[in-house]
């Protein structure tokens, strides 16, 4: 700890961290998704690692001060390497009452709490549930509590301006901002910028944001408010240049890079639903990359319409969720069963039906691989944080158009909304995405197969000589022709499944990470990847023998899968369903199989796991 001279002449502590969580939550009229992302530029351009989670309500008007209306954004930064958003807050700014009755159960014992104080009075106390008030009956004496009322203090800062009080009290969450920036030593020049390019237009919103900013920053400088403020190191990552990002806009840029590396036009059909709908707003700034993008009518005009961009030499692409994956199912098996290539990307959120929309889970896996009618197989894939995004829409598209299937990814809203650091590819290091077209007539058969993937031609229609019949029937093999009989049906049923299935040999083995055999092995698929993570680290940290892997191609396995599993005693399997890979891997043949469910539209913590690992090592035979 050192003594650092803040500018107002006052000697202050600084205190020096490995990391810190915070979370920022109110109203969702409040700016929390804004001023948590702020943060987290910020953040980025110290050199922090960081990982975050917004959480944003399912409601699009709830009333302000209601629970359903609280909006969070909460953000892990460190010096050193992290793989998730932080189990538990150390700081929690909580704008009203809902906001600290929805949050105040996750922020650590002597964690920091932020109020603002005005808000706890009357109608809000009552919105939250609230029999008395938190801030005087003594439930908040296990943290340290600061009453900050920030929107007297806003409207004080912002006298100055013509602005009437309701875009006044908008300011409020950069007057927040402000004090987190003087706590942890942040500048505030990112934010100056962010400002000065978003209210262009609106230069009076940008003074007063302004305003707002440094007068949070000044408060705390003038009242000593805090007597120590924190500094978290940049943090030593692997050589490279970073930027951040979430997991859809990394499934955007990883379709442009496949655009480019594959040299066909992308078409993009798809209806919005959250939380997919981010990728059809980036992909629209990209219409220079040959991406072209559609906002149908419907999720079933959608998906249609990319089969039909297919058909026609483009690749088709479409995005919903796990709602909209049901409507899209009846276009999907078309498309099996015409053999084209087509991309789906499913981001999953908590349901069923409209569910739990703007919260997150893995319950779609089920639907991707049996949601269709008859023997429909198709690939699927699954990404394992927001930077993977991008390498696993370039392996999507790798696999549809080597392959000539539908291809399915399951990404989630925790992976879509979460942000980290990801070290920008070169371009070389891209896998190269190879395409041909059949142009010959000399013996074309329409249902012809490559003697090593078994896809059948990709044929432009107007092609000289390579005319074909196209569409739900059943074909004849080779020739294409609509055929009822019982054999041929058996034999393509055998023949679609039997490519599906040879892709396993296009794919790298399941890696194990620690002992190859042993007591323990924690297998997860897509957003589990972080908590797997930090949670295998700390129980290796306290003695204990665990490994884990993780899979990204779910149809098919890896080869090697069962024979990893069959090398541990026990292999844990943490999801956000109620247990389907487990199934899958149980009608694989594996019987060393504990499913660890969990169902709450929330992400795992850490500890869950580390628990769960101490529990399951307890229940090894010596």
């Amino acid at each position: 700890m050192s003594i650092a001279e803040n500018v107002a002449g006052r000697s202050v502590e600084k205190e020096s961290l490995d990391r810190v969580v915070i979370r920022f939550a109110g109203d969702s009229g409040d700016g929390m998704q804004l001023t948590g992302m702020q943060f987290t530029h910020t953040a980025a351009l110290v050199g922090n690692d960081l990982s975050t989670f917004p959480d944003f309500p399912a409601e699009i008007r709830a009333p302000a001060g209601s629970l359903p209306g609280v909006s969070g954004f909460q953000v892990h930064f460190s010096s050193s390497e992290i793989s998730t958003p932080g189990d538990a807050p150390d700081v929690l700014v909580a704008m009203n009452p809902a906001a600290l009755k929805v949050n105040i159960a996750d922020l650590k014992p002597n964690g920091i709490l932020i109020v603002n104080s005005h808000a706890f009075k009357g109608k809000n106390l009552e919105y939250a549930g609230y029999a008395s008030n938190p801030l005087e009956d003594g439930s908040l004496s296990g943290f340290r509590v600061f009453l900050v009322d920030l929107t007297t203090l806003t409207r004080k800062a912002l006298a100055e301006t013509k602005l009437g009080q309701k875009d006044t009290d908008r300011s409020k969450n950069f007057f927040a901002l402000g004090m987190m920036y003087w706590l942890y030593n942040r500048s505030m020049e990112s934010t100056y910028r962010f400002i000065d390019r978003s209210f262009a237009k609106k230069p009076e919103l940008g003074h007063a944001n302004r305003l707002a900013l440094e007068a949070g920053y000044a408060y705390c400088l003038a009242t000593e408010v805090f007597q120590t403020t924190y500094e978290v190191p940049p943090a030593k990552l692997p050589a490279g240049r970073y930027r951040n990002i979430s997991g859809n806009s990394a499934l955007a840029l990883g379709l442009v890079a496949a655009s480019e590396r594959s040299g066909l036009t992308f078409m993009l059909g798809s209806y919005p639903i959250t939380p997919a709908s981010d990728i059809l707003h980036e992909l629209s700034n990209y219409k220079n990359f040959n991406i072209m993008t559609f906002q149908a009518e419907d999720e079933i005009a959608a998906v249609s319409a990319a089969i039909g961009a297919s058909f026609t030499g483009a690749l088709g692409l479409t995005t919903t969720s796990g709602p909209g994956m049901a409507l899209k199912m009846e276009a999907i098996n078309l498309a099996v069963m015409t053999e084209l290539p087509l991309v789906i990307f499913d981001i999953q959120r908590g349901g069923p039906s409209t569910g739990l929309p703007t919260k997150t889970e893995q319950a779609d896996l089920f639907q991707a691989l049996f949601g269709r009618n008859s023997e429909s197989p198709i690939p699927v894939l699954a990404p394992c944080t927001p930077g993977d995004c991008f390498h696993i829409a370039m392996e999507a598209v790798r696999l549809a158009v080597t392959y000539m299937t539908p291809v399915i990814v399951l990404s989630d809203g925790y992976l879509a909304n979460g942000s980290e650091p990801w070290s920008i590819p070169s371009v070389d290091s891209l896998t190269e995405i190879k395409v041909s077209f059949r142009t010959d007539p000399d013996e074309f058969m329409p249902y012809g197969r490559d003697p090593v993937t078994q896809a059948r031609p990709w044929v432009k229609p107007g092609t000289p000589g390579l005319e074909h019949r196209i569409g739900g029937i059943e074909k004849a093999d080779g020739s294409g022709h609509i055929s009822y009989d019982p054999g041929n049906h058996e034999n393509m049923v055998k023949r679609r499944a039997a490519r599906v299935a040879g892709i396993a040999n296009d794919i790298a083995d399941l890696e194990v990470d620690g002992p190859a055999t042993g007591k323990l092995l924690v297998m997860g698929w897509g957003s589990t990847h972080g908590a797997i993570v930090g949670a295998v680290e700390e129980a290796r940290q306290k003695g204990l023998d665990v490994s884990r892997a993780h899979l990204r191609h779910l149809n098919p396995f890896p080869k090697n899968l069962l024979s990893v599993l069959a090398r541990f005693d026990r292999v844990l399997v943490p999801e956000m369903n109620l247990g389907q890979l487990a199934f899958i891997l149980r009608g694989h043949g594996a019987t060393n199989i504990d499913s660890y469910p969990k169902v709450q539209g929330k992400p795992f913590k850490i500890a869950e796991i580390v628990e769960r690992i101490e529990k399951a090592l307890s229940e090894v035979p010596v």
